[in-house]
């Protein structure tokens, strides 16, 4: 069928402004032109509901768009992702809920102003849906456990500046886990959609606990070190009694 741009943002619940700009950050096609009206059509319709789908599931646009270049523009591309692999990340990206800047305040119990300077140092990503940023359950589960350390006397801005720099070497070995997946696992010429997306559940649950579980030893082990190095002899005993017992529990949704 064919469809004016009012049609259009009817059926699929936007604006009109919101298609515009969806179709300017290259979304969806642009229409067909008979004169100064624009006609689209059920491809922009699907386009239009997937990209929202998207967005509600917590994609963000720029990884919409990368997804679809990815997949060459069509669904239909074989060389692409993959649904299951889509519904994959986002489960491990979303969860079951989102919530709003003063939601999640009130959930982790910390005041509105410091989720705001914790994403605006970078250390949270809301996901922004219709001009409103939405914060995930994994964004809870920071809170929370920021507010736990905050509570044993941690000052809050060197709390940050070390999240901070903790943050930004955890982008870049992402980002170098992400090539290692797609070279030896998604983009293996006989590689199976089905095959990649069983992949990736089997292997983010095992990565995550090896990075946990490394960072943990290594941090303990950097402070036996110190206490050994200063010659603190009883705060030493209470420490390797301390980790004796000490076992990282890691669970995954």
């Amino acid at each position: 069928m064919e469809y004016r741009v009012e049609q259009l943002a009817d059926l699929a619940g936007v604006r009109v402004d919101t298609i515009r700009f969806y179709q300017g950050r290259g979304l969806i096609p642009a229409p067909e032109r008979r004169g100064r009206t624009a006609i689209y059509d059920d491809r922009h319709l699907e386009r239009l509901r997937r990209v929202r789908g998207l967005l509600d599931e917590g994609f963000s646009l720029a990884q919409i768009r990368r997804l679809q270049d990815a997949e060459g523009g069509s669904r239909q591309a074989p060389s692409g992702p993959g649904p299951d692999l889509l519904q994959a990340l986002v489960e491990a990206h979303v969860g079951e809920r989102s919530f709003s800047r003063a939601e999640l305040a009130a959930e982790a119990g910390v005041p509105e102003p410091l989720i705001a300077a914790v994403a605006s140092a970078g250390l949270m990503e809301p996901i922004r849906v219709d001009g409103e940023d939405r914060f995930t359950d994994a964004d809870l589960e920071m809170a929370r456990a920021a507010l736990a350390i905050l509570g044993q006397g941690f000052p809050l801005d060197a709390l940050l500046n070390l999240s901070v720099h903790h943050a930004r070497h955890v982008q870049d070995v992402a980002d170098r886990g992400i090539d290692l997946f797609d070279d030896h696992v998604r983009k293996q010429p006989d590689a199976q959609p089905d095959v990649i997306t069983d992949a990736f559940r089997q292997l983010l649950p095992h990565v995550t606990r090896l990075v946990a579980l490394h960072f943990q030893r290594t941090l303990v082990n950097r402070a036996l070190e110190r206490l050994q190095a200063s010659g603190e002899s009883t705060a030493l005993q209470q420490a390797l009694a301390a980790t004796e017992s000490l076992r990282l529990e890691v669970s995954w949704r």
